[in-house]
């Protein structure tokens, strides 16, 4: 989200090299169970790797997982807080 730009590292940023889709490397490795870190490094890796036959193996691992209702935290009880949140710990 744009609010959480100013609290990005240079690393992190790069993330946003890529256009926004519907689900992410980060999404099927974890979705909102994994920590903020995880979910940066899973985009770093994706936007460094961008391969078409990737994307196809994300999108099955998507309808995988949301038919399996699998890796779904509950804010405030076992997902990340809020990122603006966890940066200014």
């Amino acid at each position: 989200a744009v609010q959480y730009l100013p609290y990005y590292s240079e690393r992190e940023r790069k993330r946003h090299s890529a256009r926004p889709g519907l689900s992410g490397l980060a999404q099927v490795n974890g979705r909102n169970t994994a920590t903020w870190e995880e979910r940066f490094d899973f985009d770093i890796k994706y936007v460094n790797e961008i391969t078409f036959f990737g994307d196809v193996k994300i999108i099955f691992q998507t309808v995988l997982k949301t038919i399996q209702r699998s890796d779904i935290g509950e804010r405030g009880v076992d997902a990340p807080v809020d990122f603006d949140k966890y940066r200014m710990r």
